[in-house]
């Protein structure tokens, strides 16, 4: 993700600059300069959506404890079972 934020970027800019006119060395340091910007972008984006994940993922995991537990402290027969056990 924060390649391809910054390869975007870096190709704007470099159309920005020549159609522009800007000389060489103005081209290089602007480019340089939107690379490093969107590239520490990207990484910020990249972690703030892997922290989430993160926290999603431990949610879904502590859900399906929880209901795996009552299942087990249950014990309780179904309404299906026990009309069964009546009419034997």
């Amino acid at each position: 993700m924060p390649l391809l934020l910054m390869l975007t970027a870096g190709a704007v800019t470099c159309v920005i600059t020549y159609v522009e006119k800007y000389t060489m060395f103005e081209k290089l340091v602007a480019l340089f300069v939107v690379l490093v910007i969107f590239f520490v972008l990207g990484s910020v984006l990249k972690w703030t959506l892997d922290f989430f994940e993160k926290q999603n993922e431990e949610r879904l995991k502590e859900e399906g404890e929880v209901i795996e537990k009552e299942a087990e402290e249950g014990g309780e027969e179904k309404p299906e079972e026990k009309g069964r056990q009546k009419s034997s």
